[in-house]
């Protein structure tokens, strides 16, 4: 029996509308976490890769009556909100969309989701809720003054002014440098929302920034001011959704709950041409990878290489979204990371880089080969430069009456020691790196990007840009999400975007991470091949603190806009 016989004798499917449900406050991720512990606490948060997947199936289905999203930050950076955002929006163009909040924020700020629930036709809020879009608020705190207190001397160099990640540790006050960058990186921010929340929702720049600078604004104030449509409670906000779309209560559908119609065609194009996901996650270490310091992940530069060696050897796959959210880390590991994409960019399949919330400093290093870059306006990338270091910890020592001895074979072997300073032989050693390194990086980026050494060198030297700022300046092709960057890969491969099917290249399974590898060749080996690079007390106090600083091409902070 053929397979087109079989799905045509599946009983027919519930043809009362059904009306999809995006819920944050259950949570949102981007993929499943691998930490187990994390895995069950995020059991019934909504992949980004459902609402992708699923919202735009379901504006083709004439099941589908309409959806209502629940807007609030689930605890994600604003990029994440913007991409399913601009994923409820393109829903909307053929079906209803309406957003509800008990509040966007009380006294403090909700920027994000409110930006978020403009991507709706409606918006209700709860009559004793606020609308809270007060802008954003960056925080540098430098330590120098502690470390001080308890014997601790942080000794760095970096290329260049901008590259801010060991001022934390090292600087009085804060860099002009640093200042102007931060300042830039906020304002991007809020520029975006605010034109965002204009367009969509039909007002003037000149009101909405009004409404920021106001904020927080009671629900009465936020109606006269057009911000939402209606004042109401949630069971007054589904009972108007379902009468307007004649449907039921049990006709709720969560979207990662619901399924898109069976279809033939789909199974048949999956032996055809497809496109590979490769991803990127995580701070860029040597050999495998693995958790990171504070819970956070690891990518390891063999596992990525075995990957896009994997794209190699399968004909089919026709190109590759190479999906990129990482602050850096290993210098080496992600050069390491750029050959592997060269390579399958000689092979004459094009790679588009999709960033995440950040692709930064070694993030970027690993796109930047890439055929073309896609980011949000809202991505953190560029920070083309570097840094190195260590914690002198010999007063600590001291304080604490502790007695440490090191026996040293060879001139250099203690030059990365925290028991000692750098001698001016060390320092000498260690701007000589940082140099190589630097010349390597802004050389690479600037041939990648087409650009004049002295062009990219103004874009470099450490600096942060947001992926709007980027956009404007060469340094990223285009400005969107997933659907972006997977219709500009399908248009460099000549494949049609509805019709492609996707391969997802992702970790190993338990049975081949088991098995012993062959060779380096193997799948298995990306397992098991090299170790994480250790860790020095930078990173440890880092970790400590809460911060991550993993290695010479990272990010200096993270940031949150709620």
């Amino acid at each position: 029996m053929r397979l087109k016989d079989i799905l045509d004798k599946l009983p027919a499917l519930d043809s009362k509308p059904v009306v999809l449900e995006l819920d944050l406050a259950r949570g949102l991720v981007e993929v499943r976490p691998t930490n187990p512990l994390k895995a069950l606490q995020s059991l019934n948060a909504t992949t980004m890769t459902a609402v992708r997947e699923h919202l735009h199936a379901a504006a083709k289905d004439s099941r589908v009556a309409g959806l209502v999203v629940h807007a609030v930050n689930p605890g994600q950076q604003i990029s994440i909100l913007d991409e399913v955002g601009q994923l409820v929006e393109t829903f909307g163009e053929s079906k209803p969309t309406v957003a509800w909040a008990e509040s966007f924020g009380e006294l403090d700020n909700s920027l994000a989701a409110y930006k978020l629930a403009t991507a709706c036709h409606e918006i209700w809020l709860q009559p004793t809720g606020a609308v809270g879009i007060g802008g954003a608020e960056l925080n540098i705190v430098l330590l120098k003054g502690l470390l001080n207190k308890v014997g601790v001397e942080p000794q760095f160099g970096q290329r260049k002014e901008y590259k801010s990640a060991a001022d934390q540790f090292s600087a009085d006050e804060v860099t002009d440098a640093n200042r102007e960058m931060m300042t830039r990186i906020g304002q991007s921010i809020v520029d975006d929302a605010v034109a965002t929340i204009a367009r969509r929702r039909n007002l003037d720049v000149a009101a909405v920034w009004d409404a920021v600078n106001e904020s927080p604004l009671t629900p009465e104030a936020a109606l006269a001011a057009d911000l939402v449509d209606h004042l109401g409670y949630r069971d007054q906000a589904y009972a108007a959704c379902l009468d307007a779309w004649s449907a039921q209560p049990e006709h709720l559908r969560f979207v990662s709950r619901w399924s898109p119609k069976p279809s033939l065609a789909a199974v048949r194009r999956k032996h055809g041409a497809k496109v590979a996901v490769v991803p990127l996650r995580g701070a860029i270490v040597t050999g495998r990878g693995g958790p990171g310091g504070m819970g956070g992940e690891q990518v390891g530069s063999d596992v990525v290489d075995e990957h896009l060696r994997a794209v190699l050897r399968d004909d089919a796959v026709k190109a590759v979204v190479f999906e990129i959210d990482s602050p850096g880390g290993s210098a080496v590991a992600s050069d390491f990371i750029r050959r592997a994409v060269l390579r399958v960019r000689e092979s004459g399949r094009p790679v588009v880089a999709r960033m995440g919330s950040v692709a930064a400093s070694g993030g970027y290093y690993a796109a930047m080969g890439c055929t073309e870059i896609v980011a949000q306006p809202t991505t953190l990338t560029g920070s083309i430069g570097v840094l190195a270091g260590k914690m002198v910890t010999a007063g600590l020592y001291d304080r604490l009456g502790l007695k440490r001895e090191s026996i040293r074979i060879g001139a250099r072997a203690g030059m990365l020691s925290s028991s000692s300073e750098f001698t001016e032989e060390d320092w000498a050693k260690l701007d000589e790196s940082l140099d190589r390194i630097y010349a390597d990086f802004t050389t690479f980026a600037a041939e990648d990007r087409g650009m004049a050494h002295e062009d990219l060198e103004k874009l470099a030297r450490g600096r942060v840009w947001t992926g709007a700022d980027a956009h404007e300046r060469g340094l990223v092709d285009h400005l969107g999400g997933w659907r972006t960057a997977w219709e500009r890969t399908c248009a460099l491969a000549d494949l049609d975007p509805d019709k492609t099917p996707v391969e997802r290249i992702g970790h190993l399974g338990m049975l081949e991470r088991l098995l012993p590898a062959n060779s380096s060749e193997a799948r298995s080996a990306a397992g098991v091949v090299g170790q994480p690079t250790a860790e020095d007390l930078l990173v440890r106090a880092a970790a400590w603190l809460g911060l991550s600083i993993p290695g010479a091409l990272s990010l200096p902070f993270r940031i949150d806009i709620r």
